[in-house]
């Protein structure tokens, strides 16, 4: 492990000895410096993307909820300290509520395979720690761009001993085995696969390149789907898991239909909860005709001051 990610471990646990409370106010702090650099990457992708997902809002009322996104952004991060610098047993006793539990609990025992869809929404690293905590799991991940965070992210995760498989070919026949034989997996839904991978199926409005592996695993396998997130509660307080049933197209053989029910199940979760999506993240990317310019690169080009979405959408 090398030196900056063993300093990045240990100062995770020094900093997990601070209460929730006081790791949520620095982390909303973080969030307004984020907010307060004009030209930051973060608070330019948030102002899209919330150009995209709210096009009803005047632009006052865009700005004050890009804020409120880069606030809870601020939280995500600083609150991991309590989730990995605790280590999963400690962490676990964050969460105050489950809703959709018996949801859950019938998909096991169905004996049909668990899917869970876990969005980039609320701490899904502790939501990790709960499905592990309840049932042996495999989860899927995509390696760092830098190979040495793996060994910082396979550490923190693997504290409860989930099957950690990679998102290359072995991984993804390692899920289709597990989930075949009844057992139980987490994927995270809402990444942008490779163009090429994926089909573009529409998300809040506007079409994004959506991932086919999580229909074809549940087309496959029989397995049930079910999406859930740790939302994170007000003033500190803990988290609550929320589990919700899929969609039901979410299986269809049509990959465009269950692409979309994919993403019907992602937005469900979001709007429970709206700001605490990773609202930085440059979901729209990738466009249907790739002589088309993405969002993002349109508001750099024009330093915010237009509308990007609207030229993707004609």
């Amino acid at each position: 492990m090398r030196w900056y990610v063993r300093l990045t471990w240990w100062l995770l646990r020094a900093l997990g000895m601070l209460p929730l409370r006081m790791l949520h106010a620095l982390g909303a702090a973080v969030g307004q410096l984020l907010w307060w650099r004009r030209r930051g990457r973060e608070r330019m992708h948030a102002e899209v993307n919330m150009r995209i997902v709210r096009p009803d809002l005047d632009a006052p009322a865009r700005a004050r909820l890009a804020r409120a996104c880069l606030v809870e952004t601020g939280r995500a991060a600083t609150e991991m300290a309590a989730v990995w610098g605790r280590g999963a047993r400690r962490a676990l006793q964050l969460v105050r509520a489950v809703e959709g539990q018996d949801l859950f609990d019938a998909a096991l025992q169905s004996g049909k395979g668990v899917l869970v869809a876990a969005p980039h929404h609320g701490c899904w690293e502790l939501l990790n720690y709960w499905l592990c905590a309840r049932t042996p799991i495999a989860i899927l991940y995509a390696p760092p761009r830098n190979p040495a965070w793996e060994a910082l992210l396979v550490r923190a995760r693997g504290d409860l001993e989930p099957e950690q498989v990679r998102a290359e070919g072995a991984g993804v026949r390692t899920l289709f085995k597990r989930l075949a034989a009844g057992g139980v997996a987490g994927i995270l839904p809402d990444q942008q696969p490779k163009r090429g991978d994926g089909r573009f199926a529409p998300f809040f409005g506007l079409d994004a390149n959506t991932m086919v592996l999580l229909p074809r695993l549940a087309q496959r396998t029989g397995a049930t789907v079910l999406f859930a997130f740790a939302e994170r509660l007000p003033r500190g307080a803990g988290f609550r898991i929320r589990i919700l049933p899929a969609p039901e197209a979410i299986a269809d053989a049509n990959l465009d239909v269950a692409c979309a029910a994919l993403n019907r199940g992602v937005e469900r979760c979001v709007e429970l909860a709206f700001p605490q999506y990773q609202w930085t993240y440059k979901r729209w990317a990738e466009r249907p005709d790739p002589n088309v310019p993405d969002p993002y690169w349109l508001a750099r080009q024009r330093d915010g001051s237009a509308n990007p979405s609207a030229s993707i959408h004609q």
